[in-house]
């Protein structure tokens, strides 16, 4: 990582550690946008990690499903920078993607990821063919209408990561795993990375 990139994640890293010390002092979460100003990131582990992946990648078509506040883009537009791709992100709310713009400006990245506001089954409906990677890490009740979405547009090769696959009890998760396994063509298996990441791929 170069030093403005560096910087950035730093200045990320001091965000994650005060929302994770004084969670009584933020807002209540929620899909209103401006209420909710929790980051949500994937944590430093799960950010190496896919930036590991998408580098393995040749000139990748890079899809993330919640941008959130930037934090995961910025790893995986430094692998798309390296690996010669480009990232799409896509995010509900426009103030949480502008300040991701801002953080991915500020990182030198900004010309690697296409930035997308709206409903993202609805987005991911309107892209082409040829997806390399993704990130799901949004509403969970959405991983399994974006896996419909995403999965008929995917590459041969596509790496699939969704985050926050080791909550307990939550049944969307479960119905997420679950189905991708099904899905023909692919490989998956369930990692203890972070708070859990599925990662897949695909064969056909």
């Amino acid at each position: 990582m170069d030093s403005k990139i560096q910087d950035v994640l730093d200045t990320y890293h001091a965000m994650i550690r005060e929302e994770q010390n004084c969670p009584r002092e933020l807002p209540p979460g929620g899909r209103d946008g401006g209420q909710d100003m929790r980051l949500r990131a994937v944590g430093r582990e799960t950010g190496q990690f896919i930036n590991i992946l998408a580098k393995s990648l040749k000139q990748p078509v890079m899809l993330e499903l919640g941008t959130s506040f930037g934090y995961s883009g910025i790893w995986l537009a430094e692998a798309a920078r390296a690996a010669g791709g480009k990232l799409i992100t896509m995010e509900l709310h426009e103030y949480k993607s502008t300040h991701a713009k801002e953080m991915a400006t500020r990182a030198g990245l900004a010309d690697w990821i296409d930035f997308r506001i709206g409903d993202a089954v609805q987005l991911i409906g309107e892209l082409m063919d040829g997806i390399d990677f993704v990130l799901v890490d949004l509403w969970k009740d959405l991983y399994l209408p974006c896996l419909e979405a995403f999965y008929p547009k995917l590459n041969p090769g596509a790496i699939v990561v969704a985050d926050n696959m080791l909550r307990p009890g939550d049944e969307n998760v479960r119905q997420y795993g679950k189905a991708i396994r099904a899905k023909p063509g692919i490989t998956s298996v369930l990692l203890p990375v972070g708070s859990g990441i599925e990662v897949s791929r695909f064969h056909r």
